[in-house]
């Protein structure tokens, strides 16, 4: 499998986890809340920060229903469409974003939701692409981004593996850029019982591609086993205050619980390490303390025929492993030894 590299940053299992916060609409349609969320997500070690670049008249219908979750965190009263119309960010609004990322180290992303959409980000040079998993079927839309020729990061949400591949097979037909797919619950906040993480795994496998998870849980848990699991990406939900009314922010985190993620996801790489099974320099002392060794059980004089009596297994551990007992028993004792010394070698004919 080959990494995948966006601005510089390589993807992939060999490598550290690549944090995207997601902003996504949880700026409520006002830009200086926008630019606070940069602010918070470079201050928490994201890798990326998110947003959504939609029309909703390109979107959705005026008809259309709110989905479950929506209804139970914004107006019922109001329609997806107008919900849509109030979180839009304009053209100036996305430049003014990009600077600010720019300004704090932290990659810009957004996700188009329509070949429009893509096109602004495309004038704006984003390094990449997100793909929300509402439009993996949206083939059209799949071969207009895949044809730009930038990393693709596709959320597989509300799929099947056969909608994946053909998803998948869209882009490779366009261009096959790099492509990183996300294995995703797309429920706010998603259960843990429903996450099937080694879905990622069945991914990977099946596409030869990095793989990560778009975490829409409550909490950074999941998100650490993902890493664990071996995600290569972590998407994750983020928002300044639970509390503000919208529809992603209750599955959001805070900045202290994104910045408790960001760190959580480091040490979790590290404690990953190379896979081979040997003992490490801290243990050093320890192995020294809690194994054992080969002692007197008595004094034993000079010119003793050792029998196994005359053997005893105590602590400390530096000495001659009781693995070797056998090949003490026989040996004749060169000088005297007191009861508990460490039998050596040069204390043995």
């Amino acid at each position: 499998m080959e990494a995948v590299e966006i601005a510089g940053r390589k993807i992939g299992r060999e490598y550290a986890p690549f944090l995207i916060a997601e902003a996504g609409v949880n700026h409520n349609g006002d830009i200086n809340m926008a630019l606070a969320l940069v602010d918070a997500a470079a201050q928490a070690g994201a890798d990326a920060v998110k947003f959504q670049t939609f029309s909703a008249d390109r979107l959705v219908t005026k008809q259309a229903p709110k989905a479950k979750y929506q209804l139970e965190t914004t107006n019922e009263s109001e329609s997806q469409y107008q919900m849509l119309k109030d979180l839009e960010l304009s053209e100036e609004d996305h430049r003014l974003l990009l600077a600010r990322c720019q300004q704090k180290g932290v990659l810009f992303l957004s996700s188009p939701f329509d070949e429009t959409s893509a096109d602004l980000l495309e004038s704006l040079n984003v390094p990449a692409y997100k793909i929300p998993s509402g439009e993996i079927t949206n083939h059209p839309y799949l071969a207009h981004i895949a044809r730009k020729g930038k990393p693709i990061i596709l959320s597989t949400g509300m799929s099947g593996l056969g909608e994946v591949e053909a998803a998948v097979e869209t882009i490779a037909g366009a261009g096959s850029p790099p492509l990183v797919l996300l294995h995703c619950v797309s429920q706010y906040p998603a259960p843990p019982e429903e996450l099937n993480l080694r879905a990622m795994h069945t991914l990977e496998a099946a596409f030869d591609v990095p793989v990560g998870f778009s975490d829409h849980t409550e909490g950074i848990e999941m998100a650490l086993v993902a890493v664990a699991l071996g995600a290569a990406v972590i998407e994750k939900h983020f928002t300044l205050d639970r509390s503000l009314p919208g529809p992603d922010h209750r599955a959001s985190l805070e900045p202290d619980a994104l910045k408790r993620l960001a760190d959580g996801m480091k040490r979790v790489q590290i404690a990953l390490g190379d896979g081979r099974k040997l003992p490490t320099a801290s243990e050093r002392n320890t192995a020294e303390v809690a194994r054992k060794s080969l002692v007197a059980a008595c004094d034993i004089p000079a010119g003793t025929v050792l029998k196994d009596e005359l053997v005893a297994v105590r602590r400390p551990g530096t000495g001659l492993p009781p693995a070797l007992r056998e090949q003490l028993i026989g040996r004749i004792t060169t000088k005297a030894l007191t009861a508990g010394q460490l039998f050596s070698w040069e204390d043995l004919a």
